[in-house]
Formats: C-alpha cells, sequence, structure tokens
C-alpha cells in the first residue's frame, strides 16, 4: 500500500456505522461462526486475527500476535492504527465500544476507512465478545493506553485511559465461554496452519506473524516474502514438479463501474505429476473453501488459454478435439488471491464468493498474464499441454472403462453386483450401506443387519491406492468398480450426487493395522474422487467395539478406552465408597459418582499430558497444586553446573524443579545460560524437550518437561476440592506413614495417596465383578454382537468425515499415499508419540 494510498483514507469515530444489536448471537452462535464446536472455537480468533490483517492490507499493520495463554485465553496484538477511542456521534459511546458490542458495526461499510477488507459483515470482533466469558480490549492510540473489559458481550469496566504510550496498535484478550461450546481447548496446530496461510497470502506486504502457546512453550514464526510463490512450493514439496519455477503474477486494475476502487489478482501455479488438481482461492485473505466466482475465472481462463496454445503450436492436431478443462488441470497446484472493495460472501463463514464481476476480473487478468507466460516460456508450455493431452486419453480410456464398467454391471439390467446385499427400502434418507473388510465379516454383518435398510458390501483385501493411479486404471481395479456400481452416483464428470442411493455411506473396518490402512485407502478414494460425499455429509466410519464387559446379569460394548475406564467406574460404585482419610468423610451415592467422574477425567488427561520419554510423573506435577493452578513446566540440568560440555561432562541425576509458568522457567533457562558454558558454536545452551527439537538428549545440558492439559487438570482438581476431597497436606500426611484415601466395598479395602492410583483402585474393584474381552478384529464377533455393538442405530456410534482444513487434508493424503518414502518416515516420527491403542 502506498503512501498516497494511506492518505486518501481515514479511520475514525466517524467511519463506524452501526447496523443493529448483538442480542441474537448467544442465542444462535451457530448462525455467525457456524457451528460451537471446534471449528467454531478456532473461528474466534480469526475474526480477530482478520482485522489485524485488514489493517496490514490497508498499509498501517506490519506486525500481528497471537498467544495462547496458560488460561485458556486468547491475546491478539497489532501494531495498526487502533480502534477508534472517539466518541462515536451517532451512538454516544466511544467508537471501540460501539464495535464490540454492536452487531453490524465496523469501518468496512465506510469504504474511506478501508480500500479492501474480509470483514464485510462487521459481525466478526463483536461475536467474539459474545461468546466470550470475558474480553479485555487495549488500544494504544494518540500518546495513551486505553483500556475497556466485557463479560458476555456486556461492559463490565469503561473505557479508561491506563497509562501514555509511545505506539500504536490493539491488543485484545479473550477467553471463551465455556456455556456456549463444547470444548474451549485451542488445538495450536490449527492455529499455526491457519497463521501459516495468512502470512503467505500476505507475503508482499510485509507482514510478520508470530504465535506462542505458553501453555507447551511451542512457538512459530511466519513471514515469506515470496508470497504465493512459496504457498505453491510448500503444497508441493511432496509432489514432483514438471517446471521448477513456481509461475506468479499480481496486477491491480479500476473497478469500470467507478475507477476509483480497484481489484487486485494475484496467482500462483505449478504443474505436478500428480493426478488431481489443487486450487486454493481466497478473496480479502478469507479462504472461499467452496469456490465462487472468482474460481470460475480462473477455470475458464486456464481453459482457453492452455486450449489455444495448443492448437497455434499444433500440439493438438486440426480436426482433433482439444482437451477438457479437466485435462488442462490435471496435476496443477494453484492458489488464487484476490482483493476486492465490496465482497459478498454466502453468509459469516464466508466460504463462497459471489462477486459477478469478479469471474471476469480473474479472467481477464489470467488470459492476459498466462499467455505471455507461456508464449516467453515455450518448453514449461508444452510440457503442460502434453500432460493434458495424455490426461484426455486417459479420460478417453476411463470413459471405456465406464462404460464396460456398466454393461459389466447388473445395475444395467435393473439388478446389483453380485457381492452387494442390498436393502429394502428405496428412501434415500433411511437406507445405509456399510462397506465392509472382508468376507468374513461381511457374512456376519450380512445376518446381523437390519435388511430393510442396511445394505451390506464386502470387499476383498486392500483396494488400489488412487493417489498413484490413474482414473482408468482406477476404474479397472474391480472392488472399486464393486463401490461405484453400489452407490449409483457415478463418478468424475458422471458424478451426479441426486443418483446417490443410501443416504449414509459407512466404512466398517477391523481395529487393527490392516483394517487401519483399508480405511486410509477408502478414505482417500473418496476423498479424491469422491468429495462431494464427503461435501453432503455422508461419509462416516463406524466405530466397532474395543472391549466387552460381562457379568451374569449384564453386558456392554465400549469403544474408547476412556469409555472402559468410565463404565468401570461406574459399575464399581455398588456398595462402594471412599473414605477421605484426613477428614473422615465418606462418599457414597451420588456423591460418589461425582467423585469419580472427576477421578475419570484426571484419568484421561493423563494419558497424553507428558512426553514418553520422560521419567517425571504426573504424580509430582498433582502434589504441586497449590489450590488453584497447577506448576505446568519441569527442567532439571543433565550436566555438572559450570560444565564446559555436555557431551564430556559428567551426567547427573538431578531432581526436577517445577515452575507455575512459562516466565518463571524462561528465566531459569537465562540463568542457565549465564552459568553454563555451551560447546556448541555461537555459545547456544542446548535444551532437550523432545526428539522433535533437533537436540540430541545425550548432548543437552538442559531437560525441559511441558505439562499440556494443565489448566484443564486444574479445573477437575478444583471440582474434587470442592466436594470435600482432601487434595492439599498429602506430603504430612506421607510423611506421617498414613495414605491419604481408602477405597472400600464392604469386604475389603485399599488405601493409596495418589489420585491416579485412585482412579485404579476404583477400576481394579470394578473389573473383579466383570470379564473384559478386548476385540481386535470384526471376525471375532458373531452376527448378533454385530448387531447390537456397531450396527444399531439406537446405540452405535458413528463418525461423520468432513474435512475442515482442505489445505491439510490434501497435505496429509499426500504424504501418506504417495511415493514420497522419506516425508512418510518424518511424518511418522512426528507423530509416533500420539499413537495410542497401537496393535502389532
Amino acid at each position: 500500500m502506498t503512501q498516497d494510498k494511506k492518505q486518501q483514507t481515514s479511520y475514525g469515530a466517524d467511519s463506524i456505522t452501526v447496523l443493529e444489536g448483538l442480542e441474537a448471537v448467544r442465542v444462535r452462535p451457530a448462525m455467525y461462526i457456524g457451528d460451537t464446536d471446534v471449528r467454531g472455537l478456532h473461528h474466534l480468533i480469526w475474526e480477530v486475527v482478520d482485522n489485524a490483517m485488514d489493517e496490514a492490507l490497508a498499509g498501517f499493520a506490519s506486525t500481528c500476535s497471537v498467544t495462547i495463554c496458560e488460561d485458556g485465553s486468547v491475546k491478539v496484538t497489532d501494531d495498526g492504527r487502533g480502534i477508534p477511542v472517539g466518541m462515536h456521534a451517532k451512538e454516544g459511546l466511544p467508537a471501540v465500544e460501539v464495535v464490540l458490542s454492536s452487531l453490524h458495526a465496523g469501518g468496512k461499510f465506510d469504504s474511506g476507512a478501508y480500500q479492501v477488507s474480509g470483514g464485510l459483515h462487521g459481525v466478526g470482533v463483536s461475536c467474539v465478545n459474545a461468546l466470550s466469558e470475558w474480553l479485555e480490549v487495549r488500544v494504544h492510540q494518540d500518546g495513551k493506553l486505553h483500556e475497556m473489559r466485557f463479560e458476555r458481550g456486556q461492559r463490565a469496566r469503561e473505557l479508561n485511559v491506563i497509562g501514555d504510550s509511545g505506539q500504536t496498535g490493539t491488543e485484545i484478550l479473550f477467553k471463551p465461554d465455556d456455556e456456549i461450546f463444547s470444548t474451549v481447548e485451542f488445538d495450536f496446530e490449527i492455529v499455526s496452519n491457519r497463521l501459516r496461510e495468512m502470512a503467505y497470502l500476505m507475503g508482499s506486504s510485509g507482514v510478520d506473524i508470530r504465535l506462542e502457546d505458553k501453555r507447551t512453550g511451542n512457538r512459530e514464526q511466519f513471514k515469506f516474502p515470496e508470497g504465493l510463490r512459496t504457498f505453491v512450493e510448500h503444497i508441493n514439496k511432496n509432489r514432483q514438479a514438471l517446471h521448477p519455477e513456481v509461475v506468479h503474477f499480481v496486477k491491480r486494475m479500476a473497478v469500470p463501474e467507478d475507477p476509483s476502487q480497484e481489484y487486485e489478482v494475484e496467482l500462483a501455479l505449478q504443474y505436478t505429476d500428480a493426478y488431481q488438481e489443487t486450487i486454493h482461492t481466497f478473496a480479502n485473505n478469507i479462504n472461499t473453501h467452496s469456490g465462487g466466482t472468482h474460481l470460475s475465472g480462473l477455470r475458464t481462463a486456464l481453459t482457453r488459454t492452455l486450449g489455444n496454445y495448443a492448437r497455434r503450436e499444433k500440439v493438438v492436431k486440426e480436426g482433433n478435439q482439444a482437451p477438457s478443462g479437466d485435462d488442462f488441470r490435471e496435476g496443477l497446484t494453484a492458489v488464487l488471491s484476490i482483493k476486492l472493495p465490496e465482497p459478498q460472501f454466502e453468509g459469516q463463514t464466508k466460504e463462497k464468493l459471489g462477486n459477478r464481476e469478479a469471474a471476469g476480473m480473474v479472467e481477464t487478468v489470467v488470459g492476459e498474464q498466462f499467455s505471455t507466460y507461456l508464449e516467453e516460456h515455450p518448453a514449461v508450455a508444452k510440457t503442460i499441454v502434453l500432460k493434458a493431452v495424455r490426461a484426455q486419453q486417459a479420460r478417453e480410456a476411463a470413459r471405456k472403462a465406464r462404460e464396460l464398467v456398466r454393461r459389466k454391471s447388473a445395475l444395467a439390467s435393473g439388478n446389483l453386483p453380485g457381492k452387494l446385499a442390498d436393502c429394502q427400502s428405496k428412501d434415500l434418507e433411511e437406507s445405509e450401506i456399510f462397506i465392509v473388510e472382508g468376507d468374513s465379516a461381511g457374512g456376519s454383518a450380512k445376518m446381523g443387519r437390519d435388511r430393510r435398510f442396511q445394505a451390506i458390501l464386502p470387499l476383498k483385501g486392500k483396494i488400489l491406492n488412487v493417489e498413484k493411479a490413474r482414473l482408468d486404471k482406477m476404474l479397472s481395479h474391480s472392488e472399486i468398480q464393486l463401490i461405484i456400481s453400489a452407490l449409483g452416483c457415478g463418478i468424475a464428470e458422471e458424478f451426479d450426487l441426486d443418483k446417490l442411493r443410501y443416504g449414509k455411506i459407512i466404512i466398517m473396518t477391523d481395529a487393527d493395522v490392516d483394517g487401519s490402512h483399508i480405511r486410509t485407502l477408502l478414505l482417500t478414494f473418496f476423498f479424491r474422487h469422491m468429495g462431494e460425499l464427503i461435501d453432503a455429509g455422508r461419509l462416516y466410519i463406524a466405530q466397532p467395539p474395543l472391549y466387552k464387559l460381562s457379568n451374569k446379569k449384564e453386558f456392554h460394548y465400549v469403544t474408547t478406552d476412556a469409555d472402559l475406564r468410565s463404565l468401570l467406574i461406574e459399575r464399581g460404585l455398588a456398595g462402594r465408597s471412599i473414605t477421605d482419610n484426613a477428614s473422615g468423610k465418606s462418599f457414597v451415592g451420588a456423591e460418589l459418582q461425582a467423585l469419580c467422574r472427576d477421578l475419570e477425567r484426571v484419568t484421561s488427561l493423563t494419558t497424553d499430558c507428558l512426553p514418553a520419554w520422560t521419567e517425571v510423573s504426573l504424580e509430582q506435577f498433582l502434589e504441586r497444586w497449590n489450590g488453584e493452578h497447577l506448576a505446568a513446566h519441569a527442567a532439571r540440568d543433565l550436566v555438572t553446573p559450570g560444565a564446559p560440555d555436555a557431551a564430556t561432562s559428567e551426567r547427573t541425576d538431578q531432581p526436577y524443579t517445577f515452575y507455575d509458568t512459562l516466565e518463571e522457567l524462561e528465566n531459569y533457562q537465562e540463568l542457565c545460560r549465564a552459568t553454563l558454558t555451551a560447546g556448541t558454536e555461537g555459545g547456544e545452551l542446548r535444551i532437550f524437550s523432545g526428539p522433535e527439537g533437533g537436540v540430541v538428549r545425550d548432548q543437552a545440558q538442559l531437560e525441559v518437561v511441558h505439562l499440556t492439559h494443565a489448566e484443564e487438570l486444574s479445573k477437575v482438581l478444583r471440582s474434587l476440592a470442592a466436594s470435600g476431597l482432601t487434595l492439599l497436606g498429602s506430603a504430612k500426611t506421607q510423611q506421617e506413614g498414613g495414605e491419604r484415601w481408602t477405597v472400600s466395598d464392604g469386604k475389603q479395602s485399599a488405601s493409596t495417596s495418589g489420585l491416579q492410583q485412585l482412579a485404579s483402585q476404583v477400576q481394579q474393584l470394578a473389573q473383579a465383578d466383570m470379564d473384559v474381552q478386548r476385540y481386535k478384529g470384526l471376525g471375532e464377533m458373531d452376527a448378533d454382537q454385530l448387531w447390537e455393538s456397531t450396527m444399531d442405530p439406537e446405540i452405535r456410534s458413528l463418525y461423520q468425515v468432513t474435512v475442515d482444513d482442505a489445505i491439510t487434508a490434501d497435505e496429509t493424503f499426500t504424504i501418506l499415499m504417495s511415493d514420497g518414502v522419506e516425508a512418510r518416515r518424518q511424518y511418522i516420527e512426528r507423530h509416533a508419540l500420539e499413537v495410542t491403542n497401537l496393535d502389532i
């Protein structure tokens, strides 16, 4: 953004326009942020970050920092102009209060304040306020630091000046309301991926985006001067490019109806040897997952430009049909980003662009720029067109294969494939099909199903890995032919969702390694070739039980270890009691049930709260609970303090030191840097915090452990303490030789002083009266067991397959299913510690 453009715009209290109030947001939050689950939770961050990026787009901000705090709150800071703090003439309130407490209030409605912006609806930051337990805003403006606080959307503290400031910018700190959201725990990877994506899009602006997670100490910094070029290279890092350089161009052009307004079209593309197209589109930095008019313009321009080149250079002989648009896009990776003054999105989630003029603008710019590129790079042009010709030939072979499938398929005569056991119902919403691994499980499923509405399709062995196969080869694979024929909706250009024969498509495989592989192969097929089924919410994964619990009177199926623990605790309560030895209080009945639910929560949170490599125990963290918070970090010296080099110094067995906050830990690390002389170049202190950090443990000088879920564990401990369980003073109890709690069933008792051990004691007593059977495959269950555990709609558990982040999903499928062995090895090593229930 040039200085002239900065001078053309003004941003003050008069720029804020109010359309309506905030009342409906808390009542129907899904209308504004999509849902109240994980996706909606993270949408709160995107709304605040989008405002910071709008400042950068306008040329007024160069940095944006996002911090996930230890208490679960999030702080977003930018160095823009700051939300106006002057009085709003119409509302009689500070403009910052109007922005945060009124729906459809913001500078985006005043075209003079922002040339382009993603926040057209103006509900973003006010939605964040409404859906937060509390929100604090600090504005650096006019040499002063202003502060204001809201609680659940209502003003809790008026705007006040709390100090002087020599900078400008806005800081918004908020904590999501757990009364609204099913979870309030932010996922670092989700936030990191989105901010990385944003940094690619903002590359040319030079904005520096930083992310810090104070719960774990993780930090990321994103700044990509090459912008979309680097974005495409990132997407293609596990693919083989057909031309080394990424094609990139950007052009601004005036809006014909209003020359004072400008469009900006930026495109980066590169062809690979893949068989699918990968196109991501953005409008004013908003990821338009569902495309829109700008995507239509891009596709039209590519087809016309490459088609004209093919005919002009006689790559396609005269009289022959040119490759289609799909052929020209095979193997294409492209990122299209447009900036426009008044974007028209479909709904607040902004997944599809509706501006009609965008199609023509993109088509014109891409047609002109890409034609020029092809003329200047004939070798690249020929490579792209020849790939399209081969794709055309494969498409023709695939068409013949489809015709052959239709001729061979019994569907052509109104019957069904021989392996398919169809259902009686023709009602789409009622009927469902189970795609089952193996004839054995298929036989049990056929006998156990409700034939009125449940169809069974057993597959033999593993299906083809479609990531490595063209459409014609894929269509010649017998098991894929069965799937396509049974579903009835076709594939590729013949796909028609209206012809789908079943409302639910359910993948049902064993819970072992082979079953996971088959499930992944099927998911790859549906993601790459029938993605519309996923978008329509038609694809599901069955959850066969891992365990069956039974005694003489009853039985239960459970699908996870957490459910097993919960059920064992619940079953183990009859006739049992827990006595707090310090206070003498006994927990029975409803109090005991509530207590044990908290105990189960402790157990479930402990499964992945500490890395597998550390010797520090959770009990050591739990013992340092101060009545409100847990120590979330621990560290110990691995060498003799003051030693010159970790690699040669005597290793020590120092105890861990625990720290309540990340700041305390960092202060200790600074002290270590001053007292330990590192033997590596640059004098860096070698800190081991996990194998993914790049530091070898045997050569490290300091070991650092971060406790995840610390805030959630603190909440559970507070709940336990409120119930009357004694949690503090355990050290004294142990010194006196006594145990803290006693679990009894009237006949026998067991005592312990550890929370994990307490939950384990309850489980053991419960399991004494229950038989626990573990299943490893569907074949181990008879028809009745399969029905009552996995297929009965009244009690079964299904996972619906969704794609929340198409870029990450595409990258993951490429890593896991392509020929890139090294990338797959690195992925497995990076995520190995996350694995549970590994069957070998």
